[in-house]
């Protein structure tokens, strides 16, 4: 199987390089890593171009950017990756065995944070279960690009929560599959922030969603609750 892998960037020059050196444990050969970059002012460009990746740059925006890649990609299995997660040994693996399975066509894994904080533990339970709240793009996401099309990608007007409609298609038609192994997500959401300000901010924003307000509202209030 080849995959691939598209990770959209912006200002992620302390964690691309991790990321890429993890994904680059697979054989390279089998691989087609595409970073679309949004306009990065750190070193992230200068990081990238000593890996074996193929870079695009778009407009800032992660919906924008994947999209980008997924137009971009060579092979039809499709991996999206944030550049401040940490996916797990042998994720390459983890996706050919499921695709044989007719009623998978897309797949994510749980989630695990890097800070120790106990409270942190609860958001990292829930994800073993098949609930819309308890998804997001940080878990990355397999896919076939043919059922990417099918789904009409990624709304390239939606600035926040991308993911979600997909996602809440999926797990309505049982075509999503929650790997029972967990990826490694940043916390620097928390480092200057507490877990019940991010919480709330993550609930209302998702409460939103259901109820239909638009993106840009949902954006609004998204920042202004994590700056509260």
């Amino acid at each position: 199987m080849k995959l691939s892998i598209i990770i959209p960037t912006l200002n992620e020059a302390r964690l691309i390089g991790r990321l890429l050196d993890r994904l680059l444990t697979e054989p390279a050969e089998k691989l087609d890593i595409i970073v679309v970059d949004g306009g990065s002012k750190d070193e992230t460009l200068k990081i990238v171009q000593s890996y074996p990746v193929r870079i695009f740059k778009s407009a800032p925006s992660r919906a924008k950017q994947m999209n980008l890649g997924v137009e971009k990609a060579k092979f039809e299995n499709l991996y999206f990756v944030h550049a401040d997660t940490l996916p797990p040994l042998n994720y390459l693996e983890d996706w050919k065995e499921l695709v044989s399975h007719p009623a998978i066509k897309a797949a994510c894994y749980r989630s695990k944070f890097e800070c120790d904080k106990r409270v942190l533990k609860i958001n990292e339970y829930f994800t073993r279960f098949y609930w819309l709240a308890a998804r997001g793009g940080d878990q990355s996401l397999f896919i076939s690009k043919t059922y990417f099309q099918d789904l009409k990608g990624f709304n390239p007007t939606h600035e926040i929560m991308e993911e979600y409609p997909l996602i809440e298609k999926m797990l309505a038609d049982k075509t999503l599959k929650i790997i029972p192994k967990t990826i490694l997500i940043s916390t620097r959401k928390y480092d200057s922030r507490s877990w019940f300000k991010v919480n709330r901010a993550n609930f209302v924003a998702f409460q939103m969603f259901r109820n239909g307000a638009s993106n840009k509202k949902i954006k609004e209030r998204y920042k202004q609750l994590l700056s509260d």
